[in-house]
């Protein structure tokens, strides 16, 4: 094969192997997402409702995350109306973007075989390629970003166009506004390029101020924000970071290491076993060698920014004594990992175990939508149902029937319960009380600042995330003679569980308008 094969973007030689076009593959993969998840239940997972709630007002920061995911879901909200098919369309829109950002990325230097295997080969990131599709929100946003920013600098080390340093800088400033561990990943990037002569050269470039002012553009007013709430942007972060305890330093090194190696297992594993030795093996022909030339760059900045960005973990780990991470952090630092792989071996294009390869990525794909859609079965297989087992559809004409006139305000015993409510009724407010928060500072709050003076209210708890004192204390937190009927149930029967199972329990509290509005 000659080098200017290997250098040709992915056109009519994509279709020599069996899959389409890269881009009307992940389209298609999405969409098939967003069916399955708008099919299998109108209940809400736990981001999922968090959205649902914060997106009803658009606000310069929302609680420990930053705002940009909740921006775009109130714009889905205002398009497709406040619901599981918004909630669907706009993360499978993010993950399809993910990955057609890094097969730009690729297709710049790698050929079309290998240019699929480093984005789509991103789906045997289980951070990725399943714990997204089950409960996630600003972990996506942020991934993407990322993939954007890999794009821009291979863009600008390859064209040296002074346009691309600001599509860098609005990617990094996204990032930044995706999720605040964007910052770590953004500076081990640009260290690792600078650390290489042939990328250093080109990011010092003329142009190259355009990167931070764009970035610091586009942070500054959500930065003023945060400011002035540091520690309620910080609190969340650090309890589940879970600092300290017996043996944090072991403790804290194995976390990283399974959750580091984790992250890249499936793919490196799917990998070898479709190229085996031609792995370790020098390049078979004067073509491959031009080609691994070619990506040299690329391969030494990213097997540099994987030492970079693991050293500040090993640090959390041995000066704050970090115990506990979570796959889903280190997914924006380690979804570069089968860009960077394919750079080091590009010529891998060339061999037959390619499309065992292809096949691999193909099939774990193509599983994650079946599976997808078989959640609600496969939790209801356990003695606890899942949440999306939940009948809120039934739920809300059950609350209808009781009463409640659809716009009055609702407050949630939990977030999950509050977020489903307001796709069932999207012109009432709805708010929740924090998890293990009393009840009657929450229940002070709903009353004065949402709550309209004379006008109705419903409180909705559900049995299985409840303390079982929680009604006590708000009935005595309410006002005098608006619990004076006393709280009623509903029971529903949940969603693809076995025959004879026990039903979901909710309690409400329904206090209609005392005037007419």
């Amino acid at each position: 094969m000659s080098s200017a094969v290997l250098s040709t973007p992915p056109t009519a030689r994509s279709l020599a192997w069996p899959v389409a076009h890269p881009l009307l593959w992940f389209a298609l993969i999405a969409a098939a997402h967003v069916a399955t998840r708008v099919g299998v239940s109108s209940a809400l997972k736990w981001d999922e409702a968090e959205q649902m709630i914060w997106s009803q007002q658009l606000l310069p920061g929302y609680g420990t995350q930053p705002p940009l995911y909740t921006w775009l879901q109130w714009g889905a909200n205002a398009l497709l109306g406040p619901g599981v098919l918004a909630l669907a369309t706009l993360k499978q829109t993010l993950l399809a973007l993910t990955y057609a950002l890094m097969w730009l990325a690729a297709r710049e230097v790698l050929p079309p075989r290998a240019a699929f295997w480093a984005s789509a080969g991103m789906v045997l990131i289980p951070s990725l390629g399943w714990f997204s599709i089950r409960d996630q929100t600003h972990t996506i946003l942020v991934t993407t970003m990322a993939c954007g920013a890999w794009w821009m600098l291979v863009r600008i080390v390859r064209h040296r166009r002074q346009a691309d340093f600001a599509w860098l800088g609005l990617f990094c400033g996204l990032g930044m506004l995706a999720k605040y561990n964007f910052a770590l990943f953004a500076g081990a990037l640009l260290l690792a390029a600078l650390s290489v002569p042939e990328a250093r050269r080109t990011l010092l470039a003329r142009g190259w101020w355009w990167t931070p002012l764009v970035a610091l553009l586009v942070v500054l007013p959500h930065g003023l924000w945060l400011l002035g709430h540091l520690q309620q942007a910080s609190d969340g972060t650090l309890r589940k970071m879970e600092m300290g305890g017996r043996s944090p330093l072991a403790t804290g090194l194995r976390e990283l290491a399974i959750a580091w190696f984790g992250s890249v297992l499936l793919w490196a594993l799917a990998a070898l076993a479709a190229f085996g030795g031609a792995w370790w093996r020098r390049p078979p022909d004067a073509d491959a060698d031009a080609a691994a030339t070619r990506t040299r760059w690329l391969a030494q900045v990213g097997w540099r920014y994987l030492m970079v960005v693991t050293l500040p973990l090993i640090g959390m780990v041995l000066v704050a004594h970090v115990t506990s991470f979570r796959d889903r952090w280190l997914l924006p630092l380690m979804c570069g990992f089968p860009l960077i792989a394919m750079a080091a071996r590009p010529w891998l294009d060339t061999l037959r175990g390619g499309r065992r390869m292809t096949w691999a990525i193909v099939g774990f794909a193509l599983l994650t939508v079946l599976v997808a859609g078989m959640r609600p079965w496969l939790a209801a297989r356990d003695k606890t149902p899942d949440e999306l087992n939940h009948p809120i559809a039934e739920l809300g004409i059950a609350l209808r029937q009781a009463g409640y006139d659809g716009t009055s305000p609702i407050l949630g015993a939990d977030h999950m319960l509050a977020g489903a409510l307001r796709t069932r009724f999207p012109l009432a407010t709805v708010d929740a009380c924090g998890e293990h928060e009393s009840p009657a500072p929450c229940i002070d709050d709903f009353l004065t600042t949402v709550a309209r003076p004379g006008g109705g209210w419903l409180i909705v708890s559900r049995a299985d995330r409840l303390d079982p004192t929680w009604w006590t204390d708000t009935l005595k937190a309410l006002p005098a003679g608006s619990a004076a009927q006393g709280t009623r149930s509903i029971e529903l029967p949940f969603h693809m569980v076995r025959e004879g199972a026990a039903p979901a329990h909710y309690d409400y509290l329904w206090h209609p308008p005392t005037r007419q509005p």
